[in-house]
């Protein structure tokens, strides 16, 4: 599928790799649920890293903090 100029400039922007770093992070941390997902439309699994880059690509105008910050609440893992 196509991307937006937008969604485009914002995947090629250093932000993104930096949203991008914060979500690998994540993954990679016990404390957060972060298991990739089924899509029949992706063709099988799509990582939690790659779902949330695609959301933020399409929604540019969303406050990435308060975002992570979100996801981070849902995600922990509590014991």
């Amino acid at each position: 599928m196509a991307k937006s100029l937008s969604a485009q400039r914002f995947l090629d922007s250093t932000d993104a790799e930096l949203i991008r770093d914060t979500l690998r992070a994540m993954m990679t941390d016990p404390a957060f649920n972060t298991r990739s997902m089924y899509s029949p439309a992706a063709g099988g699994e799509v990582l939690f890293v790659d779902k949330h880059m695609e959301y933020l690509s399409q929604h540019t105008t969303l406050n990435v903090e308060h975002y992570l910050s979100n996801l981070r609440l849902m995600t922990r893992i509590t014991s």
